[in-house]
């Protein structure tokens, strides 16, 4: 079709975590390298949101001393429990239970590593804790072909094919959600066997899913995938990973192995001969975020996964994709891509990037280094689209030479998950179809909800609609960079349609709390943001251009 979908990448959710291993040398075993996947879900994937800086370091310092003392599995266990539950971390049975589920890894991993607790909370909770510098700065080689100029894309003539392509992110089914129960909980996840029931003053769980710290029952999966279609009909699925629920406290591989299988099989049941390129999220694993690069082998590789995936998809993706899949590819991810899109320049195809983690959240190494190798070839790519963030939002890619000039855009699309407090959705991108000199740039997306406040009320049926069509809802003249680029400035100065913005922004169900001038700038300098740690991005959004401190409230807001 030439649209190089053979080259759809599935560029995995440990591009955060695993950094290329021709881009520089990694150390011989690589254990410090693999510390920083077994410690950033200590903070995000709990909800343990009240780990402090001083709390960090005592943590691990605590299990610094403990390893030094006695390198056993059982007693690090033991003093991590205590200090998870005299911290107040998290509940005791998620403080247990997460220890043991993670003790073998983060032993190992700590007793080669050689990160201090400074770096390692500097790592965790960012710069302000402490200082992480251990390969902070490496660069990706590029080929010494040139760059040929910059070609804006032809408009479509009237007429002209157009591809609708369905995009389904972080679905996480939870196979234990049962209506009714507490979805309000002291857990990281509610809404489910062991959440207890509400208080008499307060409702449980909808039936279709819940605006809470809550996932999905699979009979909303299934009406989703039942529902489709009056959005089609739809040439191909991007599907960008996150299958299982957020209960990674207490997942097991077969866990993860049958929300895997259940939902690929969901899928195929209702989508059929449409082709489907699936990625992988950073919730596929458990430990989660746990994806060791090649040089791991034996029980701790993550080749239990890898290989059932490529079983799963197997009818869906070629040969060579299933290969890359097998051996997962987390080290040498970007030299791989470079190649990958030289190839295709060179025979002239376009080409789409899928992945689940968004680069301008990425390791800033890695993200300035995907942003490097974007803007190189801007002229083969036509998309980009990724998910993870669960909200409705993009990133902005610039010229290196002076950020001025908008030359990419990545659709960050939004989740079926209602975690936290969403509608369920999905996104239809319209493409420019196939045809001979097709650009296959996205013309135009739709996003679509189901709402539960509606679906939950009595009577009420799982309707899934439109929310809203992007070029009509913001007045775009088109879908290229430029005009995501202008809507950025006209939302700073027009507070109505921010307004617009942060309602779509969050499927049509947004936070009570008003989201007023320092919300607004720092989630417009978000979708500046398609590098990591670049504040220079948004110093023209800021007042008497000033650039924003990381640090402050300018900053990137959280994710869910």
């Amino acid at each position: 079709m030439g649209l190089g979908l053979a080259l759809v990448l599935a560029l995995f959710d440990f591009t955060v975590l695993w950094a290329p291993a021709r881009a520089y040398p990694l150390p011989s075993e690589g254990h410090s390298v693999k510390f920083s996947a077994v410690v950033p879900p200590l903070q995000n994937a709990f909800g343990w949101q009240n780990l402090t800086c001083p709390a960090c370091k005592v943590l691990f310092t605590a299990l610094n001393y403990g390893l030094k003392k006695e390198p056993n599995v059982a007693r690090v266990g033991s003093v991590a429990i205590k200090m998870c539950k005299m911290l107040n971390i998290a509940p005791l049975n998620v403080c247990q239970s997460a220890v043991h589920l993670f003790e073998d890894d983060v032993v190992d991993v700590w007793t080669r590593s050689v990160l201090s607790p400074s770096e390692a909370c500097g790592l965790l909770l960012g710069s302000s804790c402490g200082h992480w510098d251990i390969f902070s700065s490496w660069n990706i080689s590029l080929p010494s072909v040139p760059k040929p100029p910059p070609k804006p894309p032809s408009p479509p003539a009237p007429g002209a094919p157009v591809s609708r392509i369905l995009f389904l992110t972080d679905l996480h089914w939870d196979h234990d959600y049962l209506e009714g129960t507490d979805p309000n909980c002291a857990d990281p996840l509610c809404c489910r066997r062991g959440s207890g029931w509400p208080p008499n003053s307060q409702k449980g769980a909808g039936y279709w899913g819940e605006y809470s710290k809550c996932d999905l029952p699979l009979r909303t999966l299934e009406s989703l995938l039942k529902g489709l279609g009056p959005a089609g009909p739809f040439e191909m699925v991007y599907w960008t990973g996150d299958i299982p629920a957020h209960d990674v406290w207490q997942q097991s591989r077969q866990d993860q192995l049958r929300a895997l299988t259940t939902i690929t099989d969901l899928v195929r049941k209702f989508l059929g001969p449409v082709p489907v390129y699936p990625a992988v999220g950073n919730h596929e694993s458990t430990p989660v975020n746990g994806f060791p690069p090649p040089f791991i082998k034996g029980n701790q590789s993550s080749q239990w996964l890898y290989e059932a995936m490529a079983k799963a998809w197997e009818p869906w993706l070629p040969a060579d994709a299933l290969h890359t899949l097998r051996i997962g590819d987390p080290a040498g991810q970007l030299q791989w891509l470079v190649e990958e899109l030289q190839a295709a320049e060179t025979r002239g195809d376009k080409v789409h990037i899928i992945g689940h983690i968004p680069p301008g959240h990425c390791l800033k190494s890695w993200s300035w280094n995907y942003y490097k190798i974007i803007a190189r070839y801007e002229s083969t790519l036509a998309g980009q689209f990724f998910g993870h963030t669960h909200v409705d939002e993009f990133e902005i890619f610039y010229d290196e030479e002076t950020l001025s000039r908008p030359l990419a855009v990545a659709f960050l699309g939004p989740s079926a998950t209602t975690f936290i407090n969403l509608n369920p959705g999905y996104r239809v991108y319209q493409i420019d179809g196939n045809y001979p000199g097709s650009s296959h740039v996205v013309l135009d997306h739709e996003t679509y909800i189901l709402n539960l406040t509606q679906a939950n009320a009595p009577g009420g049926t799982a309707s899934w609609k439109r929310l809203y069509r992007a070029r009509e809802t913001y007045g775009l003249p088109d879908a290229m960079p430029a005009s995501w680029h202008n809507l950025v400035y006209r939302m700073r100065d027009d507070e109505q349609l921010f307004q617009t913005f942060w309602f779509l922004y969050h499927k049509g169900h947004p936070p009570a709390e008003p989201c007023g001038t320092p919300c607004r700038l720092a989630t417009l300098c978000a979708q500046l943001s398609a590098r990591a740690d670049s504040p220079a991005l948004c110093r023209h959004l800021m007042p008497n251009g000033s650039l924003p401190d990381a640090r402050s409230s300018w900053s990137r807001p959280p994710l869910c």
